[in-house]
């Protein structure tokens, strides 16, 4: 997508008719995907689905739209052609499988449940459904420029992975809620650059407030390769660096920094490094969110030409199934096969 300073042009192709999307969940990140569908030439946003009256009319009438506190009463009002589900982290599983009952494309933030039976009948229920899961750090710019230079061979075979994101505790009822809902961008993207995860096994604090708020798991990947998982909620966003990725391989070794801050490059043996970071102009590789949007450009894309969604919502089972592992592993000190299925 074009989303720089300079831009003129509104995301979307005018050539298209606009795709009606309702978005379910008032909250935070849901004014994120209201902002991301208001912005576009393609989509029209015909409803906000929220759970307490006043703060969705409130979000509606923000972004010049319909205010709903019933799944069903906006599915018969409005018939959207996608919804995106945006709530809190614990509470996804019954409204996500009333709309895929319903019949209706999905868009759903992580995690996509915390139960693994859950999630298994979600994906039931889905059958051939489009539904996807927004795994957006994917979409970061250096995220899709390391897994390049990986793909190309520049780093040679790779030998070990390193992630590590830690910052201020979101907590939930669930005593895994770092793990399974913040920890999840982990799982993904490792497996996005590195390959499948095939043993995993944990250590786990509750030394601060009584959750599992910081994690250290050491990863095994199907390749040979090794990689280790750093995940805390005691930590700060403040700090630089609260997110890095290292992808170290034979030949040379990618760095990620922040996500969408930085990407620097290096080969065995060679002092100078090659640095990618947005430019003057480029606001829109340097935003976190807009990490979102690139993706829902992928999402409406495929919606459009009757395709999958680019990341399944079996990829939200399969970092579940991770964590889940990373669980066992923790509670009986041994390491656990994670092997996925195969495609």
């Amino acid at each position: 997508m074009t989303g720089s300073a300079l831009s003129i042009e509104r995301p979307g192709s005018r050539d298209d008719a606009p795709l009606r999307v309702a978005v379910v969940g008032a909250g935070g990140w849901g004014a994120q995907h209201a902002r991301m569908i208001t912005e576009r030439v393609d989509t029209e946003l015909v409803g906000i689905v929220g759970r307490t009256p006043d703060r969705t009319e409130a979000r509606a009438a923000e972004y010049g739209t319909r205010a709903y506190t019933s799944i069903a009463r906006m599915l018969e009002t409005e018939h959207p052609d996608l919804v995106t589900v945006s709530l809190p982290n614990e509470e996804h599983f019954a409204p996500t499988l009333e709309l895929l009952r319903a019949g209706v494309p999905l868009l759903v933030e992580k995690p996509l449940v915390f139960d693994l039976a859950e999630a298994d009948q979600l994906l039931e229920a889905a059958g051939d459904i489009f539904f996807g899961i927004n795994f957006n750090h994917r979409y970061a710019e250096p995220v899709q420029r390391a897994r390049a230079a990986v793909q190309a061979g520049e780093l040679g075979e790779l030998v070990f992975a390193t992630w590590r994101f830690g910052g201020e505790a979101n907590r939930g009822p669930s005593p895994h809620a770092n793990l399974i809902e913040t920890q999840c961008h982990g799982f993904d993207t490792l497996e996005h650059l590195c390959g499948p995860i095939v043993s995993v096994a944990a250590q786990m604090t509750t030394m601060t407030y009584g959750a599992f708020s910081t994690v250290a798991i050491a990863l095994e990947f199907a390749s040979g390769a090794v990689g280790t998982m750093l995940g805390s909620y005691d930590s700060s966003y403040a700090y630089p660096d609260t997110q890095r990725v290292e992808l170290n391989g034979t030949a040379g070794r990618a760095v990620i920094h922040d996500t969408v801050r930085a990407l620097t490059l290096q080969s065995v043996g060679d002092e100078t490094e090659r640095v990618w970071r947005p430019g003057y102009f480029d606001d829109e590789a340097r935003s976190f969110e807009r990490t979102a949007d690139r993706h829902l450009d992928a999402v409406l894309a495929a919606l459009r030409a009757g395709s999958p969604p680019p990341i399944p919502a079996s990829a939200g089972r399969r970092a579940l199934e991770l964590a889940h592992a990373v669980i066992r592993s923790h509670e009986t000190g041994a390491r656990v096969p994670t092997t996925p299925a195969a495609p």
